[in-house]
């Protein structure tokens, strides 16, 4: 026997707040582009350029988050991120620190701090070798002790080129989505799955700028999960009201596609609630590292499955009604008559 959280016959007039949801669609994505304008979309490391360092303090060495920052600062990486892997206590530091413009007024400032020579021409030694030493010498001084782990350094070329291919990933994704869907179903279902995805995508993006967090590309991954994510919840409900639009043909759209989401709404809760449970204990459990991943995962599946009742379904019923062919069950606008097979 299934379980069902949802008891069987629910009826829920979905549809009939479709106006209203569409409305605070807008209004949250339209929230998130100002703030965007006004505040900027902060960048991470992997997109903007920069350097990240991941330091081990020996044992017996009193360490946190803000010593680490408080120091950092002190000699001119203002723009650093500090992060500490694993559980409170642990002295495994993350940190981070965008690109300096060689030949910048504050890239010089940095060597000729720290070496008391002129820095001018030394672009190469800023960004790979002397900022990193520059704050290690600063670490060690004021802290303690430390084992290097690990230092990566993404140039501000290859960080165009991440954010170039990132937003061909979304776009490309997109398309094939619309290309399946219209395979899958028809040409009217596929705009509905399209512009849910997108849905998602903008509004998700849009907290995450409200909330002031960084895009890298762990926020890229989490884009792509949720558009796949998504795109699964908003295809059952479609298989569903395609099903329900070749057997019930005389009843009204609106009440068919209603009647769809309905039955549906059980799997869809169930499937939302074991996903979000396994976010939670990632966000919660996972560590500082891995927050970011799963804050946009646990935005994204809550926002994908409103948009595949109160976007993609709506969407669906307004191309039905506008585009839909009177012959066939499955393309006949509401109420406009009934198929063949049901007359005979």
């Amino acid at each position: 026997m299934s379980f069902e959280i949802i008891p069987p016959g629910t009826n829920v007039d979905f549809l009939g707040q479709r106006r209203i949801c569409i409305a605070v669609s807008i209004a949250v994505i339209a929230l998130g582009a100002v703030f965007a304008s006004v505040n900027g979309v902060k960048v991470g490391l992997d997109f903007a350029g920069g350097t990240e360092v991941q330091l081990l303090f020996a044992d017996g060495v009193e360490v946190d988050e803000g010593l680490i920052r408080s120091v950092v600062a002190d000699v001119g990486f203002a723009d650093s991120q500090v992060v500490r892997f694993g559980d409170e206590g642990d002295s495994e530091f993350n940190i981070k620190f965008n690109s300096v413009v060689p030949g910048s007024a504050a890239a010089l400032a940095v060597i000729e701090a720290q070496t008391g020579e002129n820095g001018e021409g030394d672009a190469v030694g800023l960004e790979s070798n002397t900022r990193v030493m520059v704050l290690e010498n600063s670490l060690r001084g004021a802290i303690g002790d430390f084992t290097e782990q690990r230092v990566e350094y993404v140039g501000p070329r290859v960080g165009a080129e991440l954010r170039e291919d990132g937003a061909k990933a979304l776009l490309y994704s997109a398309i094939v989505i619309l290309l399946y869907v219209t395979f899958r179903f028809n040409s009217r279902f596929a705009p509905g799955a399209v512009v849910a995805v997108v849905h998602d995508l903008a509004i998700t993006a849009g907290i995450l700028v409200m909330l002031g967090e960084e895009f890298d590309l762990q926020i890229l991954a989490a884009m792509l999960a949720i558009l796949g994510y998504s795109l699964n919840d908003t295809i059952i409900i479609y298989d569903r009201i395609r099903e329900n639009m070749e057997f019930r043909t005389t009843a009204d759209l609106e009440e068919t596609l209603n009647t769809s989401v309905n039955q549906t709404l059980s799997r869809t809760v169930l499937t939302s609630l074991t996903t979000l449970l396994a976010l939670l204990s990632l966000y919660f459990l996972g560590g500082a590292v891995i927050q970011p991943f799963a804050k946009t995962m646990l935005i994204g599946v809550l926002v994908g499955t409103y948009s595949s009742i109160f976007i993609a379904s709506p969407l669906l019923l307004f191309l039905e009604e506008r585009y839909g062919s009177p012959a066939g069950g499955g393309d006949k606008p509401k109420g406009t008559g009934v198929n063949k097979a049901v007359r005979a």
